[in-house]
């Protein structure tokens, strides 16, 4: 038996190890607590980086998305783009 947590990284894991060139994360940190939300977006980015690879990912966790490199945001069914994060 795994935990939401556990399940939710092995599957990060398992979508990782093929090193597909996107990756769709619909709240990939939802069931972790901040520790492991911090380690798993290290990890996507990490991986982002190194295979060049490109990730989608929803959150509604802005910690989470001030961590990527662009940010959109739906609103009332309008997409805004936020732009580009500073480095």
């Amino acid at each position: 038996q795994l935990s939401g947590g556990q399940q939710q990284r092995v599957a990060i894991g398992r979508a990782l190890i093929t090193h597909p060139m996107l990756i769709l994360a619909d709240e990939p940190t939802g069931n972790l607590d901040s520790k492991n939300s911090n380690d798993v977006i290290s990890l996507l980015k990490a991986a982002a980086l190194r295979y060049r690879q490109t990730i989608l990912m929803i959150t509604h966790n802005k910690n989470i998305a001030s961590a990527a490199d662009r940010v959109l945001q739906v609103s009332d069914g309008v997409l805004t783009d936020l732009g580009v994060q500073a480095e």
